[in-house]
């Protein structure tokens, strides 16, 4: 299968009846995404608004930053783990990926696409599905060959409606949250933070500020001129969590499901114009990173694989891989339209061959899908 240009970058494309993808070669970076609902096609990924020209001295990942795409490891990887130098968030978004396969049967497409890492030597498998009647991506990537700690994680990155406040974000109950607890931006370099470094908070509307003021995290456009970066832990007494972004003026929401024993947290990269450097230049806005990780914030394998403190709390921040036993993620984002008076995602329940989205309202929206594929 050969690849063609999309949004600037070499990439494959294909679809189901009610979905239409692409993803790039460079990194595999998945958008964009075309999802059908009944009153309009939909697009919830953001594309980096570089996308087509040649900025210098950027590195591949932002070469072609757009959508989701598979980490690992996971963030900014500026310190070496014992011997290893990782790019940012590994080779699996830089690297060149290989086309294996694009099998269609049954109702549904299967993109195939394999990556043999150098850093770390091993074997990174690529399935994305797509199904007939159905408005999810169904994400699975298998990790062979592989031994010792590693963070993983997924980077979706959802372009916002401009009007403050048109997505209400969501997830599954809380365990534990914090604003990072290092610089993320430095104002000597034209980068700007609004979060108050290090601050714990128990929900996402009320997070502190560095000037001493609360905001409300889950409502998003806000804080326009901002870089910021915070990280929530999933409960995981069940084998279910979730993330959701609901966007009532456009009549839909986009939600992810994942099992939090193997993707146990949430990093939430708000990003409204704050960095003022180039490629970004002021132009990066209304884009918010959900991104489901196993991992120390941004900050990379050493910091994730170490003692830090939010590990000594008892929450993993890598996983152990055995050179024996892949290791699979998997890994569901779907969309679904809303009724008016839908306004946030309360909570989300698995059924057979669906799930039910429940608004904080009272309305019910039952989704067709398969949450059994994050087990399989």
């Amino acid at each position: 299968m050969k690849t063609t240009a999309c949004v600037g970058q070499p990439s494959w494309q294909f679809a189901s009846s009610t979905v239409e993808a692409a993803i790039t070669r460079l990194g595999g970076q998945l958008s964009p995404v075309r999802f059908h609902l009944p009153h309009g096609v939909v697009e919830p990924f953001a594309v980096a608004p570089w996308a087509e020209e040649k900025p210098a001295d950027t590195p591949p990942m932002l070469q072609a930053l757009r959508g989701d795409f598979f980490c690992a490891p996971f963030g900014g990887n500026e310190n070496v783990y014992r011997g290893e130098r990782h790019p940012a968030h590994g080779e699996t978004a830089s690297a060149p990926w290989r086309f294996e396969s694009l099998r269609r049967g049954n109702g549904e497409v299967t993109l195939h696409l394999s990556l043999e890492t150098r850093v770390r030597p091993g074997l990174v498998e690529k399935f994305i599905r797509l199904r007939d009647g159905e408005t999810a991506v169904y994400c699975q990537h298998v990790l062979s060959g592989f031994a010792g700690r590693m963070n993983v994680g997924h980077h979706a990155t959802l372009k916002f409606p401009a009007e403050p406040g048109s997505g209400h974000i969501s997830t599954s109950r809380i365990q534990f949250g914090q604003v990072l607890p290092i610089a993320f931006e430095d104002p000597a370099k034209g980068g700007y933070s609004s979060l108050k470094q290090g601050a714990i908070f128990s929900r996402l509307d009320r997070v502190p500020m560095g000037n001493g003021k609360i905001t409300d995290v889950s409502r998003y456009p806000a804080r326009r001129g901002f870089e910021d970066l915070l990280m929530i832990v999933h409960e995981s007494k069940s084998d279910f969590a979730w993330t959701a972004a609901a966007f009532p003026g456009k009549g839909y929401v986009w939600f992810a499901l994942k099992d939090p024993r193997v993707l146990r947290s949430t990093v939430f990269w708000i990003s409204n114009g704050g960095r003022h450097y180039p490629p970004w230049s002021g132009r990066h806005v209304d884009v918010m990173g959900i991104e489901d990780v196993t991992a120390y914030f941004h900050c990379g394998l050493a910091e994730s694989a170490r003692s830090n403190p939010v590990n000594r709390r008892g929450f993993p921040t890598s996983l152990k891989l055995s050179a024996s036993t892949p290791l699979k993620v998997n890994y569901i984002m779907a969309v679904a339209a809303i009724p008016r008076g839908f306004e946030r995602v309360k909570t989300v329940v698995p059924g057979e061959g669906r799930v039910t989205l429940l608004s904080t309202g009272g309305h019910r929206v039952t989704v067709p899908l398969d949450p059994d594929f994050l087990y399989s």
